[in-house]
C-alpha cells in the first residue's frame, strides 16, 4: 500500500508509548475449541505525540492456543524492539515502520499492535477516517455473529433465533469433531435461508474427511480451518473433496502464504485478521491479491474492544470484504465497552463505520481505568 507523506505528516520520533492491560467481563461465557471465556483480557498500546493519542490492541490472549504468541510475550517483544523503532526521528509511516521491524521472525500480533496505533496516529495528524486513508469504499458494513459451544442443541437453537432477530446478517458456530453435523442439520432444519458458517479452529484430520463431506448437504458459506494450521497440503487434499469451500484462518500469516493457499487449492476464500497478519499494511496486500484472484475475503474477530473492532470495521469498507465478518456490536459480547460510543447494529444487519479521525473512537477513560491491570509508559530515550 503506497502511502505518500509530507513533511508535516511525519510520524516519527513518538513521545511516549503506553502499554496497558485490561481484563473485561462478557455478556455470557464463550466457549470455542480453544476454552470458555468468561473475560476478556487484553493488552492495549497508546503512543504520544504532540497531544495527540493513538491507540492499538493485541489480539494475542494470555495462553498460546490460537497462537504461539500471548500477552506476555507481545508485551516483551513490544518494549524490548518494537518501542525503540517508534523512537527514531526517521520514522515516517505505518509501511516505514513494518520495514523496520521486518528482521523480527513472525510475533505478527505484537508487530500489528503498534503498526495499527501508527494508522491511528497517521488518521489524526492527516484529519482522515482510518477508512478513507486505505482505501475503504463503504459507510456501513454487514456484521456477522460468532457462537460459541453451547450446553445444549436447543440453547444453540435460542442463541441462534436470538442474534437473526437482533439482525446479524450471517451465523457462525463452532464445530468439532463428534460435534458438528447434528448441530449443523438443526440450525438449518429451523432456519433454512440464514448464511451459515461453520468453525472447526484446527480440531479436524485429513482422515475426518467423510465427516466434513456429510456437511456439504446443508449449503454452508464455508467451513472455517478445520485442519491444523500448518496443514496447507493436506488442506488442499480435502479442499478437493468437498463442494463446500474451505476458509483458512490460522494457516494465514503473511501475504506469501495466503498466496500459495490460494494458488495450490488449498481454499476458497481466505478470513483476514490484520492482528494475526502483522497489521493493516499485510492485510491490505492479501486484500488485493484476493480481489484480484477473485477470492472473497471476510473479517474475522478475536473479541477486540471498541479499539480492535474500530480496525477491523475499517479493514472491512475495502471492496474485496464482500462476506459478513465477525463485526458484532459491542453489547454482543461486552457488558460495557471501553469506548464512550459503542458499535450499535443497525436495523439494517450492519456497523457503521467511524467517521472521526483515525480510528474515530474516544474512549471511556473512567471504565477502562477501573478494568486496567497493569500499566506503563516507556518515554523516548
Amino acid at each position: 500500500m503506497e502511502v505518500i507523506l509530507t513533511a508535516a505528516t511525519r510520524l516519527g520520533p513518538i513521545d511516549s508509548l503506553e502499554l496497558r492491560e485490561v481484563c473485561l467481563p462478557l455478556t455470557s461465557p464463550f466457549e470455542s475449541n480453544f476454552g470458555v471465556q468468561t473475560f476478556k483480557e487484553a493488552l492495549l498500546v497508546t503512543l504520544k505525540q504532540e497531544g495527540v493519542e493513538a491507540y492499538g490492541e493485541c489480539v494475542a490472549a494470555a495462553a498460546p492456543r490460537y497462537s504461539g504468541e500471548t500477552i506476555s510475550s507481545a508485551k516483551y517483544i513490544i518494549r524490548e524492539y518494537l518501542a525503540p523503532l517508534l523512537f527514531r526521528e526517521d520514522l515516517e509511516s505505518p509501511a516505514h515502520f513494518i520495514e523496520l521491524s521486518n528482521w523480527i521472525r513472525a510475533n505478527n500480533m505484537a508487530v500489528a499492535t503498534v503498526e495499527m496505533a501508527l494508522w491511528d496516529l497517521q488518521g489524526k495528524f492527516q484529519n482522515k477516517s482510518l477508512a478513507r486513508l486505505i482505501g475503504g469504499r463503504r459507510e456501513e458494513v454487514a456484521a456477522g455473529v460468532s457462537i460459541g459451544f453451547q450446553h445444549s442443541i436447543d440453547q444453540l437453537l435460542n442463541v441462534v433465533r436470538a442474534n437473526i432477530s437482533a439482525g446479524y446478517r450471517r451465523i457462525k458456530i463452532k464445530i468439532r469433531p463428534g460435534h458438528d453435523l447434528e448441530l449443523v442439520k438443526a440450525v438449518r432444519s429451523e432456519f433454512p435461508e440464514v448464511p451459515l458458517q461453520v468453525d472447526a479452529n484446527s480440531t479436524y484430520q485429513l482422515t475426518d474427511a467423510k465427516a466434513l463431506k456429510d456437511l456439504d448437504r446443508f449449503q454452508l458459506l464455508l467451513i472455517e480451518q478445520p485442519l491444523a494450521p500448518d496443514d496447507i497440503i493436506e488442506h488442499s487434499t480435502l479442499q478437493k473433496q468437498l463442494s463446500t469451500p474451505i476458509c483458512l484462518d490460522e494457516s494465514i500469516t503473511t501475504p506469501d502464504n495466503a498466496r500459495q493457499a490460494i494458488e495450490i487449492g488449498a481454499c476458497r476464500i481466505i478470513n483476514v485478521k490484520p492482528g494475526r497478519v502483522r497489521g493493516l499494511l499485510w492485510s491490505k496486500a492479501i486484500h488485493d491479491f484476493c480481489l484480484a484472484k477473485n477470492v472473497a475475503v471476510w473479517c474475522g474477530g478475536m473479541l477486540e474492544t471498541g479499539i480492535g473492532r474500530a480496525f477491523n470495521v475499517a479493514l472491512a469498507t475495502l471492496p474485496g470484504f464482500t462476506l459478513p465478518g465477525d463485526t458484532s456490536a459491542s453489547r454482543r459480547y461486552f457488558k460495557r465497552d471501553i469506548i464512550a460510543k459503542e458499535f450499535e447494529l443497525t436495523k439494517n444487519g450492519t456497523l457503521m463505520v467511524p467517521e472521526g479521525p483515525g480510528i474515530g473512537v474516544e474512549l471511556d477513560k473512567a471504565y477502562l481505568d477501573a478494568y486496567t491491570t497493569s500499566k506503563e509508559t516507556l518515554p523516548a530515550r
